[in-house]
């Protein structure tokens, strides 16, 4: 299996955490998300804690903090929606710079915001430690259904040609005098989209022939074995596993 895509999140380097095997890596983002999830929204120095421990793994892998920051503005749409809460929630209201609050729509604005933050952090950081092609290659090493790797696959391989596709097509239309400026051009771009379907669907029955007549017959070659010592998994889970002692803590204090 291979993707030799570089993404732009990945930022490459030779720190530790990039030396780690993909699904070590894949294994403890996922625990650390569930431990953060799990944490009660109340215990607000948990979460400084959490952040305190995904810096130390920024710094151990030489992400800058511009680098991280940039990147979690993916995260925008998500505190729109947490900002709107203390408006429409109902129940007990307080007054906040003269505006009246709902206390629960201020309790989970927080909740989305700090556990919506601190799982798209502990995913940037995973991306910008971990190539695409080692990331399938770690889905694949959890057993991961093997459709699914392959779906994900081929969509990171083609996702670039298609975009190139609807790149060609802009320039197409632009040369030919076409700008979109209102509701009256919407037709044209329907049908631009239209015939990007079309192609890419044929594009796929081509490729899926070519593969059949190449022995393809459900699974895709496994070139590179990926594997992990004691000491790997002991490393990548250290994170998680202080997360679960925060988290402990949080609940029983």
């Amino acid at each position: 299996m291979g993707a030799g895509h570089a993404h732009r999140l990945y930022r490459r380097g030779d720190s530790p955490v990039h030396a780690l095997p993909p699904h070590c890596k894949l294994a403890a983002v996922l625990c650390f998300v569930l431990v953060v999830v799990a944490t009660p929204r109340e215990a607000m120095w948990a979460f400084a804690l959490y952040a305190a421990l995904l810096a130390t793994v920024a710094y151990a892998a030489r992400v800058p903090a511009g680098f991280l920051l940039k990147r979690l503005l993916i995260e925008v749409p998500f505190v729109a929606f947490a900002v709107l809460l203390p408006f429409v929630a109902h129940g007990e209201q307080t007054q906040v710079l003269g505006l009246s609050l709902s206390v629960d729509g201020l309790w989970g604005a927080w909740n989305v915001l700090a556990k919506g933050t601190l799982g798209v952090a502990a995913s940037v950081l995973l991306a910008a430690t971990t190539e695409l092609r080692e990331l399938l290659l770690g889905l694949q090493r959890l057993k991961l259904p093997p459709l699914l790797v392959q779906i994900a696959s081929f969509m990171i391989r083609y996702g670039d040609v298609i975009a190139d596709e609807m790149r060609r097509m802009r320039i197409a239309r632009e040369s030919r005098g076409f700008e979109a400026r209102g509701v009256r051009h919407w037709g044209v771009l329907a049908k631009s989209a239209g015939a990007l379907f079309i192609r890419s669907y044929e594009r796929g029955e081509r490729v899926h022939l070519a593969m059949v007549s190449r022995g393809y017959a459900g699974s895709m070659p496994v070139i590179d074995e990926v594997t992990a010592s004691r000491a790997q998994w002991s490393y990548a889970l250290t994170l998680p596993l202080s997360a679960l002692a925060v988290c402990l803590l949080g609940w029983f204090l």
